[in-house]
């Protein structure tokens, strides 16, 4: 019998209560009261909730709601193994009670330092028709809601999905930036795509490569354009794949896709026609992730993602330091000598950087370990580039690991993973604990976007997964877009994990630039990187005004505290950022014309008497103004096209 919560049947057809979400339940001699709390959660605020139905053939859904405004629609849900469906008369078996779980940790690379979020938690289970069980974990707090699929037993067997009936139902009137999800090839997978602004339901276009479906996280603007919906995943493991979002979104549904059996160019993987999950019982599946923001920079500023993600599994995390660092590659690319390396090591010990990066080829310049030596001499850490594949054998990995820790490397960037399998994701976990075990900081690159793991595995400090400055080399469209990605990206792609953009790009490359010098040195500043890798040259720091030299050498790699003054994805960008007693306001213009601003400067001064703009001078593409000027309650600013501005508060 159906029945819904304070409402009547008539006809056998459930009425809607206007101003209510329409709830659908499968009632089993119980209440309709009972069956109605039985089936949502709501977030301790009262503000986020889910919703779980059962239509008469048993099959499962869910809506979201905040503040009784529907954010997600009626949504599948449902899972086919193998052995079992659990995609239709499923039947409720087991109702847990709700508890409450406070997540109150510290993070190395972040926003905001400190982390204190309550989230309400409950877990229901389903029966299929042959009697096997489905838990669905619900998860509900201030920054939105999420829901992951599990498996209790042990029968000692290995299981497969053969599909997923997850899907995300988007209003067919909001409009959202989404990133394509690359065919496998040589370097995709990469999570390296322009994220394009479509309305719900769109087909790919205006993709880098082939393409076969969208990338999470995906961003919309819902409820009218009142709300923001952030859809991604939370502690992917090795127990799945990393998944995506599937290329035909009909009416607005956009229904999960695992990874691809081709996903296997850069890797010792074999090809396999389908890549399905595979696991062991017990088996617990990630956390599909909808973050809910009345702005788009509350999103930008969520933490839902590592809510969700399990805790440090590194006890002493006192080793771990987050820093700038030279990078010759970018204005070298072809060099591998070692006195390129040294010389961009000594600009690290000029400018007071903890790290150098040593790109691709250093090994041919440090035959006899003297880059490294000399590192070590100037006090300052190397970090060491590497291929996917020589860290994919367990055996080999820990071995290289322990070797790089023997020859005085702290970190390591790895490169060309270009895969979301399940087997990736399993070495991904791998790589960051045994890094851990000899004291080693992790940097991604050519690989998938993060999933929360920057919380579980600190020493993985940033991951590229991202249409970065390097695209000034290899992408004609790159300088047109790139002011413009600059503001949908910290909404997006850095929500997830910190993203490795290597900005201060000022060189001109094979695709000039034209954003203004002064929105690439607020780059800097924008995203959220455990390590700065610098992307330009010795001669360009040393040619900087003072002022700007300064700035590069006690800005923070991290931050204590973000506020958003504007959030518009697409258009423009103002954050105000804290680190200690050092206190800024960045801002940078993603369009092609004049953008005024308007700001309070009182609300974020901390005791300061003064500030210092640092904005574009006369030739705005390479030069820089500086001026100091009292704090104010109405300071006006006009940001150029794809400009920029940062404020230095000073005492």
């Amino acid at each position: 019998m159906l029945s819904l919560f304070n409402l009547t049947m008539k006809n056998n057809k459930i009425l809607r209560l206007s101003g209510l979400v329409s709830i659908w339940l499968l009632a089993v001699n119980t209440n309709c009261s009972a069956q109605s709390s039985a089936l949502y959660l709501e977030s301790p605020d009262h503000q986020n909730k889910i919703i779980l139905s059962l239509d008469q053939a048993g099959a499962l859904s869910y809506k979201v709601a905040r503040a009784n405004k529907t954010m997600i629609e009626n949504s599948p849900l449902g899972l086919v193994r193998n052995d079992q469906d659990f995609t239709s008369g499923l039947t409720v078996a087991k109702v847990s009670a709700v508890k409450n779980s406070r997540e109150r940790y510290e993070l190395k690379v972040a926003n905001n330092k400190t982390v204190d979020h309550l989230l309400s938690k409950k877990s229901i289970t389903f029966k299929n028709k042959k009697g096997a069980f489905l838990i669905l974990d619900l998860a509900a707090g201030q920054e939105g809601v999420a829901f992951r699929y599990r498996f209790t037993g042990d029968d000692k067997q290995t299981h497969t999905i053969q599909k997923e009936l997850t899907g995300f139902h988007i209003e067919r009137s909001a409009k959202g930036w989404l990133q394509p999800y690359n065919k496998a090839g040589k370097y995709t997978p990469g999570y390296e795509d322009f994220y394009v602004n479509v309305t719900s339901g769109d087909s790919i276009s205006g993709a880098r490569n082939e393409s076969v479906g969208w990338c999470m996280p995906a961003l919309f603007n819902v409820n009218s354009k009142k709300n923001w919906v952030l859809i991604a995943e939370s502690g992917t493991d090795g127990a799945y794949p990393g998944c995506h979002l599937q290329p035909d979104s009909k009416d607005g549904l956009y229904k999960i896709a695992f990874a691809k059996g081709d996903e296997k160019y850069t890797l010792p993987l074999s090809a396999k026609e389908n890549a399905y999950p595979e696991y062991t019982l017990p088996w617990t599946m990630p956390w599909r992730t909808i973050v809910i923001g009345d702005n788009a920079g509350d999103i930008l500023l969520s933490t839902l993602i590592t809510d969700l993600a399990p805790a440090s599994k590194i006890e002493d995390t006192s080793w771990i330091e987050s820093g700038k660092a030279a990078w010759a590659w970018w204005s070298h690319p072809d060099e591998h000598s070692p006195e390129i390396y040294n010389e961009f090591t000594d600009l690290s010990a000029e400018f007071g950087f903890k790290y150098t990066l040593f790109d691709a080829g250093w090994e041919t310049a440090d035959k006899q370990g003297k880059i490294i030596a000399h590192a070590a001499a100037k006090g300052v850490k190397p970090l060491v580039w590497g291929y996917s594949s020589a860290y994919f054998d367990p055996i080999k990995r820990k071995q290289r690991f322990h070797e790089l820790a023997e020859m005085g490397v702290k970190g390591v960037k790895i490169d060309f993973w270009c895969s979301d399998r399940q087997e990736v994701m399993a070495a991904l976990q791998s790589v960051f604990e045994d890094a851990a075990k000899e004291h080693l900081l992790v940097n991604l690159h050519g690989t998938t976007a993060p999933r929360g793991w920057h919380r579980t595995w600190p020493n993985f400090v940033t991951a590229e997964a991202i249409l970065g400055a390097e695209s000034y080399f290899y992408e004609e469209k790159f300088p047109g877009k790139a002011a413009e990605q600059n503001t949908v990206l910290p909404f997006t792609r850095n929500v997830a994990g910190p993203a490795d953009y290597t900005p201060f790009a000022l060189t001109m490359r094979k695709f000039q630039r034209l954003n203004t010098g002064t929105h690439e040195l607020a780059m800097s500043m924008i995203y959220t990187s455990g390590i700065i890798h610098f992307a330009d040259s010795k001669e360009v720091f040393e040619s900087l005004p003072a002022e700007v030299k300064n700035l590069f050498k006690e800005m923070p790699a991290t931050w204590d505290k973000t506020r958003y003054i504007v959030a518009e994805p697409g258009r423009s960008i103002v954050l105000s950022r804290q680190k200690d007693d050092l206190s800024y306001i960045i801002g940078i213009n993603g369009t092609n014309g004049d953008l005024p601003v308007k700001i309070d400067l009182n609300k974020y001064e901390k005791g300061y008497s003064k500030f210092r703009l640092i904005a574009e001078g006369e030739d705005k593409m390479m030069s820089f103004k500086v001026n100091t000027y009292p704090i104010v309650s109405n300071w006006a600013h006009t940001l150029p096209a794809k400009g920029g501005f940062i404020i230095q508060f000073v005492k």
